[in-house]
């Protein structure tokens, strides 16, 4: 028999393989990892996870909403490069983390922790309990918006047959990878809409200080500078950046049962 014969007869039928089994094995019998995966191992999974991390932070949180309308309201402002994109990033995360505490609370008390202390050794059971919050934030979030049309068109595009919604459900029909893009078209219209209407008022204000300088004869003197002034008073007056970010807050933790 060859070597090619031999090794068809001993390999594992390949739907029997995952990433996790093998470095379990790798860490049994390569040499050097006994007891255990080598320090240069770990840290290749530590800067994998720290790569991955930012983008599950965008797009399976509150944080694209947050970050969408905060610089949509200071492009509303016309204030240029004020605050600073480090300003709207940050406080767009801490938003994010007020917003989905109790979401994270929750992934870590059912999934992550019991794994964590080794109460629960088997990992894709950890990882089941740890998504089933994060899962339960993004289905609430889609339904209060109304873009359910959304996940059924993904769906559709995956080969589901979805010419009777109702018989769809989201645990057995709905799975990561069709949710996970259905919430970021979600919360995109919803980000729009607020920016929408937060550039009301300050649209009313250019359009009036424009119509001011014009029939005064000032053409060459642009109505941005002008309304600025206007536009920043107004802010402040009405106390926007409390009105902004508890609305922001509020449209996250209402469907949840938050305050």
């Amino acid at each position: 028999m060859s070597i090619l014969a031999q090794a068809a007869t001993v390999a594992p039928p390949l739907e029997s393989l995952n990433p996790i089994g093998v470095l379990e094995d790798a860490s049994r019998n390569v040499p050097g990892f006994e007891g255990g995966l080598s320090a240069a191992l770990n840290i290749i999974i530590l800067l994998t996870v720290l790569t991955v991390a930012p983008a599950i932070l965008i797009l399976c949180t509150s944080f694209t909403r947050m970050v969408v309308v905060l610089g949509l309201l200071r492009q509303a402002l016309g204030t240029q490069t004020l605050p600073p994109s480090q300003v709207i990033v940050g406080l767009s995360v801490l938003l994010t983390a007020v917003s989905m505490g109790g979401t994270f609370e929750r992934m870590w008390n059912e999934g992550l922790g019991p794994y964590a202390r080794g109460e629960q050794k088997d990992q894709m059971v950890a990882w089941d309990n740890a998504k089933a919050p994060l899962r339960e934030f993004m289905i609430a979030q889609i339904e209060a918006a109304g873009n359910t049309p959304t996940v059924l068109m993904i769906l559709e595009h995956r080969g589901v047959d979805t010419s009777e919604p109702e018989r769809l459900s989201w645990e057995k029909d709905v799975d990561m990878l069709t949710l996970v893009p259905s919430f970021v078209i979600s919360e995109l219209k919803t980000a729009f809409m607020i920016g929408f209407r937060i550039y009301l008022p300050f649209l009313v204000i250019d359009m009036v200080i424009s119509s001011l300088l014009v029939s005064m004869g000032m053409m060459m003197l642009p109505p941005v500078l002008v309304s600025l002034p206007f536009k920043l008073l107004l802010f402040v007056l009405v106390d926007g950046w409390t009105l902004v970010a508890g609305g922001l807050l509020t449209g996250v933790m209402a469907p949840l049962g938050g305050p």
